[in-house]
């Protein structure tokens, strides 16, 4: 029997358990049904250093990844919402 691929892209969102817009993008991805993986680090300044590295810098959270892609922040992934852009992309398997 053939394993299935999965039919969604992988999401990862780098968070702290201190930041109100982690909150709203984990809430932004709950409400399309969309599972995630959350990596917090709150307390971990390796996994802290590794995302600034994935993200080319960046070192505020949350920091969005859809198929190891950086979409950004909630900021962007909002917008990407409102434009119709999100579901396309969360659509597509890595």
């Amino acid at each position: 029997m053939m394993r299935k691929e999965p039919t969604v892209a992988k999401v990862e969102i780098y968070t702290t358990s201190y930041c109100p817009f982690c909150i709203r993008a984990k809430n932004l991805l709950k409400g399309k049904g969309i599972a995630f993986d959350e990596i917090d680090v709150t307390d971990d300044d390796a996994m802290r250093e590794k995302m600034v590295e994935l993200s080319g810098g960046r070192r505020t959270v949350p920091e969005i990844f859809i198929n190891g892609k950086i979409v950004g922040g909630y900021d962007e992934l909002s917008a990407l919402d409102a434009r119709g852009e999100l579901d396309a992309m969360l659509a597509h398997p890595a």
